[in-house]
């Protein structure tokens, strides 16, 4: 029996294994997946009876067509080999793809419960469209009839400027591709060469489901939400259904649809100006018509200015015509009045001759009643002459009385004030200074003492003022 070393027992179940399978497809489900500095893929595939290890090799992580993840059923392509260190073996994959319809639609639905429990899909977030954009930008491939569509759209409906970012819209890369065209939309400003997009287009033809996950990619999806641009999304045929029309603003059937919804019809624009104009003037014309009736009502309620100013004008005449004929006839009559007046009163010589008569009659009463008065006075004159002790009393009464009222007026004279050493501040005026503000350096003040006046001149001295004598 021969014998083999560690070595070259795995060299041969190596080779045996490399040689017998080659390249193999394996369906399987993600699990213990993990991603290593280094770049390199480590995970196994299972199923209900088995479990086999695999790597991805950095330099295929770009090439495998999908992201990998736990729980994910995928069909695995590349070939057996074995690990000698480990007396193990492994697959060594170049490429992924998703285990038919039903394992893409349960990582779509995976995705989609985690996004709506985001709030990525809520209402609120939605970005109304502006009515008329300047400018349009487009994200789809370059080549196929979605862009002819859009463009001749536009070019029908009311012609835009677009601007075009050229991408994959399947494949490998795709998703990395879309996000990024999105994203750098959004970072134009406007202010460059490069026009600011006012809205965004997303689109591609239809496809199977498979085609279209690069718009059910959670990067595309978070890059859609953070566009600040509003945004619609054109993918696939009416009754297709990706997760970025439930993230973007507007979700349009078709990429022809997507146009129309971007730019009105400037047709239909037109026509509907052409029908307000008309409204309009329709309108306008009522409102003059009516106006007009409602004048012609006003100005036959309205009487005849030159019959009026006629009619005026005659009353006036006639007015003027009785005062002149009326005024002399007054005067007439005023003169006859007065003459009568005159031939009724008396005489001035009767009126006077009775007159003096009372007068003399009146002085002559009051030289009498003034004789008596006279006579009366002196009697009691001599009466008082007989007797001196009367006067003599009412001469001391009299007496007492004015001593007490000189007393009292010498008690509030202000010579009794000055008499006490005070003395009586008056400026050349006579008015009396009670206050020291009121006295200005230089000023001529009068002193009066008890026994004099004395003219003094105020001089400034410190905070106190100083008198110059």
């Amino acid at each position: 029996m021969p014998e083999y070393s560690v070595s070259e027992i795995s060299g041969a179940i190596r080779r045996t294994l490399e040689g017998n399978f080659g390249r193999v497809r394996v369906r399987g489900e993600i699990t213990e997946f993990k991603r290593y500095p280094s770049g390199h893929l480590y995970f196994s595939l299972k199923d209900e009876g088995g479990k086999i290890a695999g790597v991805v090799w950095r330099g295929s992580v770009s090439r495998l067509g999908l992201v990998p993840e736990n729980g994910l059923e995928i069909i695995a392509t590349g070939k057996v080999s074995s690990y000698g260190e480990r007396s193990s073996y492994q697959l060594i994959v170049e490429r992924m793809e998703y285990a038919g319809e039903g394992a893409l639609l349960a990582r779509i639905e995976r995705l989609r419960l985690k996004l709506a429990e985001e709030g990525l899909f809520d209402a609120a977030r939605k970005r109304a469209l502006p009515f008329l954009p300047g400018v349009i930008g487009i994200v789809t491939s370059a080549q196929g009839a979605v862009l002819h569509d859009i463009r001749t759209t536009v070019a029908r409906r009311f012609p835009r400027r677009l601007l075009v970012w050229p991408v994959a819209v399947q494949g490998e890369g795709a998703a990395a591709q879309i996000a990024a065209a999105v994203a750098g939309f959004d970072a134009i400003d406007g202010r460059g060469a490069v026009p600011r997009p006012d809205v965004l287009i997303v689109a591609r033809g239809g496809g199977s489901l498979e085609d279209l996950m690069a718009f059910n990619d959670e990067a595309v999806l978070r890059a859609v939400d953070a566009c600040r641009i509003p945004l619609i999304s054109a993918v696939g045929h009416e009754t297709d259904t990706t997760l970025i029309d439930f993230v973007s603003d507007r979700r349009a059937p078709t990429p022809t649809a997507a146009a129309e919804m971007a730019v009105p019809a400037r047709a239909d624009l037109m026509a509907d100006l052409a029908h307000r104009v008309a409204r309009l003037t329709s309108g306008l014309a009522r409102l003059t018509q009516t106006a007009r009736l409602r004048l012609d009502r006003m100005a036959a309620r309205m009487p005849d200015l030159p019959s009026v100013l006629a009619t005026a004008r005659m009353r006036v005449d006639d007015r003027g015509e009785r005062l002149d004929r009326a005024l002399p006839g007054l005067i007439e009559r005023r003169r006859a009045a007065l003459l009568a007046t005159g031939r009724m009163m008396p005489a001035p010589l009767l009126l006077t001759g009775p007159g003096r008569a009372r007068l003399d009659l009146v002085a002559s009463h009051l030289l009498s009643g003034l004789r008596q008065t006279l006579r009366d006075r002196r009697g009691r004159t001599d009466r008082a002459r007989l007797s001196a002790a009367p006067l003599a009393a009412m001469v001391r009464e009299r007496r007492a009385h004015l001593n007490g009222l000189a007393g009292r007026l010498e008690s509030l004279s202000p010579m009794a004030v000055l008499e006490r050493g005070y003395v009586l501040v008056r400026d050349p005026s006579g008015v009396a200074v009670t206050r020291a503000a009121d006295v200005r350096p230089g000023g001529l003040l009068e002193l009066t003492f008890a026994d004099g006046v004395v003219k003094v001149r105020a001089v400034a001295d410190g905070p106190q003022g100083m008198l110059d004598l």
